[in-house]
């Protein structure tokens, strides 16, 4: 298994790259996320590799599901799968308009690498549909009992949340111990984030992400309550 070389995440810059250059692919991809370490790039530029200080994350149990949520939730219109459509999610991902971003760093190259990550059982993806139509979701990439997040997307109001609340349900469910946000967002600390120092999040990452989870939250635990 190819390890990570190109620097220690450990002792990187809290806010910028650790790294720049170098391939995006399956066995890079493998490396980076074991060693704590994601691309974030526009496109145009190199490959730029980041392991932020401090880092967030959300436990899955500890994820807040607001009482207007659960009312969505139990809409009987949605439609939640998992894998189903994993190259989809991103390209939607890649679409979202977000505030204060101009383009969007989800590259052709990344999406040929997550799809390969996806093809070798690491990369997942919820789908949401309503009458059929693909209209949220998100996706990321699953180390031992580690869930790392990447994006979401909606073209429905609430659509993106319903993704979240069924994969953290599923994630709490098969036993996983953390989602790593990676950056904060006002968003995401409402969802139940919180920032961790670096330190504690890379010591965290290996103690699990060899460990082999009870359940597998890609085929059907039960949903939200």
């Amino acid at each position: 298994m190819a390890e990570w070389d190109r620097g220690d995440p450990a002792r990187g810059p809290a806010s910028r790259p650790l790294a720049t250059g170098g391939t995006l692919d399956v066995d890079s991809l493998k490396a980076a996320y074991r060693a704590g370490v994601f691309p974030w790039y526009s496109h145009g530029e190199p490959v730029q590799w980041w392991c932020p200080d401090p880092r967030f994350v959300m436990r899955p149990a500890d994820a807040r599901i607001s009482a207007s949520l659960r009312r969505t939730l139990r809409e009987a219109a949605w439609e939640v799968s998992c894998d189903r459509d994993f190259e989809g999610v991103m390209r939607a991902c890649a679409e979202q308009p977000r505030p204060g971003q101009s383009g969007t760093w989800i590259t052709e190259e990344m999406v040929a690498a997550y799809c390969g990550l996806h093809r070798a059982g690491l990369a997942h993806s919820v789908e949401v549909r309503r009458g059929g139509q693909l209209v949220g979701g998100l996706y990321g990439v699953a180390l031992g009992t580690v869930f790392h997040g990447e994006s979401m997307f909606h073209r429905e109001k609430d659509a993106s949340k319903v993704a979240f609340a069924h994969l953290v349900s599923r994630l709490e469910a098969s036993g996983f111990r953390l989602i790593d946000c990676q950056v904060p967002t006002r968003h995401l600390a409402s969802l139940g984030a919180f920032a961790v120092s670096r330190e504690a999040f890379l010591a965290a990452l290996r103690s699990w992400r060899d460990e082999r989870p009870p359940g597998d939250p890609w085929i059907s635990p039960p949903g939200p309550a």
